[in-house]
């Protein structure tokens, strides 16, 4: 199979407001493709769609062929969820949070022991492996998340703004962590920071008040938009669909 992701139409309506807009998007295994907008775009709705934290109110999506709507629990088995929010237990050791998920997804002690230890070392958590999560530092609690994420071996892995309030240092260093990923899993991240696409993502897509409006690779978003720059390109593309809209 060529495509990991195959979004047809997702749309995700709350009351009358409309947080998603007939989403369509392909995602090649392998590859990592970037969702770019500012805040309230849609980005972290469409990656609580695809990754069944919510159903859409109209539209699918196939995870390696499985349905989000008729077949979620197949769906949801292939990703894991890194969220905006770092969700960690924080009186518990780097160590002890990678154990309990994996034994969440049934290994036994031994193996999440082993398990656990070979992912903090994966992400580079080995010197703070007994430290207690609430001592972490913000990218150190991120890179705990997304270990977190890894544990069951995903096929997909869904960064809902993994660097959002980290320092620039801190944030290079989890880019350092997302580039050794790539091409191990497939990878569908949200931002809102322009570097951060041009540094890691192999193609991008915008959204603007819930619509997917341009996908590309960088160099092929700066010449859509007639621009110099993926600055000038986003902010053309971005506010030309409002102005359309």
């Amino acid at each position: 199979m060529e495509y990991s992701i195959q979004a047809t139409g997702l749309t995700k309506e709350y009351g009358a407001k409309r947080a998603v807009d007939d989403l369509s998007l392909e995602i090649k295994n392998g590859e990592l493709f970037a969702l770019l907008g500012v805040n309230g775009a849609g980005k972290t709705t469409t990656i609580k769609m695809l990754s069944g934290l919510t159903q859409p109110t109209h539209g699918d999506a196939l995870l390696l062929g499985d349905s989000i709507v008729t077949d979620a629990i197949h769906a949801k088995a292939h990703n894991g969820v890194s969220p905006q929010e770092t969700a960690v237990a924080r009186n518990l050791s780097v160590l002890e949070n990678l154990a309990l998920m994996a034994r969440i997804y049934g290994a036994n002690a031994a193996e999440a022991a082993q398990k656990a230890k070979e992912t903090a070392e994966q992400l580079g958590l080995t010197d703070v492996a007994k430290a207690k999560a609430k001592t972490l530092s913000g990218g150190m609690q991120r890179r705990l998340s997304i270990g977190m994420a890894l544990i069951s071996n995903p096929k997909i892995l869904f960064l809902d703004e993994p660097t959002l309030g980290l320092d620039v240092i801190a944030r290079r260093e989890l880019w350092t962590v997302v580039r050794r990923l790539k091409g191990q899993v497939t990878i569908l991240l949200t931002t809102h920071y322009l570097e951060e696409v041009e540094a890691l993502s192999d193609r991008a897509g915008i959204m603007a008040k819930g619509r997917l409006v341009a996908i590309g690779t960088v160099p092929e978003l700066i010449a859509q938009a007639g621009a110099k720059n993926f600055e000038d390109a986003f902010i053309a593309l971005a506010t030309e669909t409002e102005a359309i809209a």
